[in-house]
């Protein structure tokens, strides 16, 4: 696997939920669907939307705010994409720039 999607849903009552996938492949319906994007392979971020505003595209960034959420699929996507897993930083805010 190679990419990390993550996609924001709110619901009726104003809560947010989150849908996570992992895939190989980006497809269509993803770059319109999904809100982030993160490349395991190359270690960089595809896209990066939140409530419809670009937000941060720094890599470090994004990756510390979802470890402690997604830790053993984190590990899992550096691992098997050749890449060792960076120093475990502080979880950092994600705002839109």
């Amino acid at each position: 696997m190679r990419y990390l999607l993550l996609t924001f849903y709110t619901q009726a009552s104003g809560k947010i939920d989150e849908h996570m996938v992992v895939s190989k492949n980006i497809r269509k319906k993803d770059w319109q669907t999904v809100n982030v994007i993160l490349d395991f392979k190359e270690c960089k971020v595809i896209k990066s939307m939140v409530n419809g505003q670009l937000a941060t595209k720094d890599w470090d960034t994004l990756v510390g705010y979802y470890y402690p959420f997604y830790t053993q699929i984190i590990e899992r996507l550096f691992e098997e994409n050749g890449h060792k897993m960076p120093k475990s930083e502080e979880p950092k805010e994600v705002s839109a720039d």
